[in-house]
């Protein structure tokens, strides 16, 4: 028989991402990220590979990151509006964990699965921000997938890549949710 647990289906039910650049001061303290990254990373991890690792930027990382992103723009050609937009996250970034897939050479799980698993620590991550109060938020971005960016920016190596920028700090007020989509139109039912 099932233990429901009514106050983290009502939690799930209602959970609202916040948009980054709605996100003030204060962020949480190196202790209290360190548990949501405790939560995070019970997501689910077949064969115990853990193919994602975290990277925490704190203010003075992101101030650099934002010069850098800018930088790389320029370098790429892309226009002074998208180059504003790759750095705008870091330039109003407080703090943020990247979350970095991390794929581990392995005959029994495919590298898929150890991909899903990275989007399953970013969700866990996001929602265990949430659950402790704080607003949280995911983000990409064109910088995120600039290899010359996250292998200078946020050293990594060549099989690695960015899952998600999970910023975190505190929320401007009680989100309005977003339309949602429609389950019943997404899901079909095979009984046989």
């Amino acid at each position: 028989m099932p233990d429901p647990r009514p106050d983290v289906t009502d939690f799930l039910r209602r959970r609202r991402s916040v948009p980054p650049k709605l996100l003030r001061a204060p962020v949480p303290d190196r202790d209290q990220v360190a548990q949501l990254l405790e939560q995070a990373a019970r997501s689910p991890d077949h064969g115990k590979l853990e193919p994602w690792r975290f990277l925490v930027l704190e203010q003075g990382a992101m101030a650099r990151l934002a010069g850098l992103a800018g930088e790389k723009a320029r370098i790429a050609g892309l226009d002074p509006e998208a180059e504003a937009k790759a750095r705008s996250q870091f330039d109003a970034g407080l703090l943020a964990v990247v979350v970095i897939a991390s794929p581990k050479d392995s005959d029994k799980v495919p590298a898929i699965e150890q991909t899903l698993s990275v989007g399953a620590v970013c969700l866990a991550l996001v929602n265990s921000a949430l659950a402790a109060g704080w607003g949280a938020g995911w983000l990409t971005g064109w910088a995120a997938h600039d290899r010359g960016f996250v292998e200078e920016g946020l050293v990594l190596a060549p099989q690695e890549f960015v899952a998600g920028i999970i910023h975190i700090a505190t929320a401007p007020g009680p989100m309005t949710d977003r339309p949602r989509p429609d389950v019943a139109a997404l899901t079909r039912w095979m009984a046989t």
